[in-house]
C-alpha cells in the first residue's frame, strides 16, 4: 500500500462534492403525486400511526437503521483535544466504514460540550431520531459515564466504539493467540501499558472471557497502578495491583500478553525479552507501535505480535467490530449491547479467522495463502463473510438475552440479506486496492 501523504489525504476529501458523505432519497420524487406523499399531505398519516404507536417509527421512518456518530472531539484518534470541528473528518469517515461495511446510515453529530452531564442531556434530547448511538473520540473518564447514564436512560443501543471495539477485536486475537500457544486464559498473567477508555475496556472484557482479575496489571504515565497510588480515580482502582512492582519493566516480566494502548516505543527489545515463553503482543499505538515490527521480530521468534496498523500481520482493525454489532442490534431493535453481545462478536471473531480464507480475500490483498497461526490470528477486514458472521451472533445473543424487541426467526434468510446489503461494495474496495 503506497504511502498516505498531506496532499493525498486533503484532495481525497476536497475534491468533487466536498466531505465523505451524503443524504439520498429512497423513494420516488418525480411528480408532484410523489411529492405529495413525500410531504404534505400524505406525510400526515404516518405520523399519526406513529403518535398512536411511537415503534411504527421503524416501519415508516429511517430510524431503524439511522445511527448517530456523537462526538465532542476531545479525544479525536492520536490527536488530542482538538475540538469539535476539528474531528468531523473523522466522524464522516466512521459514517462512511458503517454503510460500506453493513448497510448502516450515519449522520455524524459533533457536540460543542465538554460538561459531560450537558453533553448527556444533549444526546438523550435527540435519541428519538435514531436506532442506535455510536459515541465516539469522547475523552477519560467523562466517556466512562457519558456511556453508562445515556444505556440507562434510553432504549436504544448505546456504544462507545474507542473502548468496546478494541476490547471486541483484540479479545478475538486474544482467544486465537491462546489456541496457538496452548495456554489457559485463568492462568495467563496480562500487562497493559495504558490506562484510557480502551484499555479499561479492554481489561473489562478479558476478565469475562476468562482472565484473573489479579493476573492483570495496569501501567499508566506515573508508574503501575499498585495500592501504594493516591491519585487513582475510581476505573484505575478496578485493575490496582498489590503487587510490589512499580514501573513497566518489572511489570513484563513473566508476562503472557502485553496490551499497548499508550503511546510509541514504551516496550524495549530487552522488555520483549524477559516475557513468558511463547508471548503475545498487542502493540496498538497509532501509527507508531509501542515497540516496531522489526524489533520484536528480531527479539523473540516465538512471539505473536499484532498493531493497529495495517501494513503487518493481525491488524486489530475496529472496522471488524462496530458496523457488523450496530448492525445485528439494529435487525433486532435490541434496546442495548450487553456484555453477552460483545463477547458473542469476540468469538464469531475468532471462529471465523479459524476457518479457510475465501479467494476473493486473498485476492484483495494480492496475497498466495493465507492460513490461520501466528501471522493470521483475526480475520481482514476485507472478508465479506464478516457481516453475515458478526451481525447473527450479536442478534442472536441480544434474543437470547431478552433485550430484542424483534427476534429474528428464519436465520439462513436473514444471513442471505446481510450478504446482499453488502456484496458490491466489498467488491469494489478490492478492486480499487487492487
Amino acid at each position: 500500500m503506497p504511502k498516505v501523504t498531506k496532499e493525498d489525504a486533503l484532495l481525497y476529501h476536497s475534491r468533487g462534492r466536498h466531505g465523505k458523505v451524503e443524504v439520498i432519497p429512497t423513494k420516488p420524487y418525480g411528480t408532484q403525486f410523489d411529492l405529495s406523499l413525500a410531504y404534505t399531505p400524505g406525510v400526515a398519516y404516518p405520523c399519526l400511526e406513529i403518535e398512536k404507536n411511537p415503534d411504527d417509527a421503524y416501519i415508516y421512518t429511517a430510524k431503524g437503521n439511522l445511527v448517530a456518530v456523537i462526538s465532542n472531539g476531545t479525544a479525536v484518534l492520536g490527536l488530542g483535544d482538538i475540538g469539535t470541528l476539528a474531528g468531523k473528518p473523522v466522524m464522516e469517515g466512521k459514517g462512511l466504514l458503517f454503510k460500506v461495511f453493513a448497510d448502516v446510515d450515519v449522520f455524524d453529530i459533533e457536540v460543542n460540550e465538554k460538561d459531560p452531564e450537558k453533553l448527556i442531556e444533549v444526546c438523550a434530547k435527540i435519541a428519538p431520531t435514531f436506532g442506535g448511538i455510536n459515541l465516539e473520540d469522547i475523552k477519560a473518564p467523562e466517556c466512562f459515564e457519558v456511556e453508562t447514564k445515556l444505556k440507562a436512560m434510553l432504549d436504544i443501543p448505546v456504544f462507545h466504539d474507542d473502548q468496546h471495539g478494541t476490547a471486541i477485536i483484540s479479545g478475538a486475537g486474544l482467544l486465537n493467540s491462546l489456541d496457538i500457544t496452548g495456554k489457559k486464559i485463568n492462568e495467563i498473567k496480562i500487562v497493559v501499558c495504558g490506562a484510557g477508555a480502551a484499555a479499561i475496556s479492554c481489561s473489562r472484557l478479558y476478565t469475562s472471557l476468562g482472565v484473573k482479575r489479579e493476573n492483570i496489571v495496569m501501567v499508566d504515565s506515573k508508574g503501575v497502578v499498585n495500592t501504594k497510588r493516591k491519585d487513582l480515580n475510581k476505573y484505575k482502582l478496578e485493575f490496582v495491583t498489590d503487587r510490589n512492582i512499580d514501573t513497566l519493566a518489572e511489570a513484563v516480566k513473566g508476562a503472557d500478553l502485553f496490551l499497548g494502548l499508550s503511546v510509541a516505543n514504551m516496550l524495549s527489545k530487552e522488555m520483549l525479552a524477559t516475557m513468558a515463553k511463547n508471548p503475545v503482543v498487542f502493540a496498538m499505538a497509532n501509527p507508531n507501535p509501542e515497540i516496531s515490527y522489526e524489533d520484536a521480530m528480531s527479539t523473540r521468534d516465538d512471539l505473536i505480535f499484532a498493531t493497529g496498523r495495517s501494513d503487518y500481520p493481525n491488524q486489530i482493525n475496529n472496522v471488524l467490530g462496530f458496523p457488523f454489532i450496530f448492525r445485528g442490534a439494529l435487525d433486532v431493535r435490541a434496546s442495548t449491547i450487553n456484555e453477552e453481545m460483545k463477547l458473542a462478536a469476540s468469538r464469531a471473531l475468532a471462529n471465523l479467522a479459524r476457518e479457510p480464507v475465501p479467494a476473493s480475500v486473498l485476492k484483495a490483498y494480492n496475497i498466495d495463502k493465507l492460513t490461520f497461526g501466528k501471522e493470521y490470528i483475526i480475520p481482514k477486514p476485507l472478508d465479506p463473510r464478516l457481516i453475515s458472521t458478526v451481525a447473527p451472533a450479536v442478534a442472536e445473543a441480544a434474543i437470547k438475552t431478552g433485550v430484542a424487541k424483534y427476534p429474528i426467526k428464519d436465520w439462513d434468510a436473514y444471513r442471505k440479506s446481510l450478504d446482499r446489503r453488502t456484496g458490491e461494495h466489498i467488491k469494489k474496495i478490492g478492486e480499487m486496492i487492487l
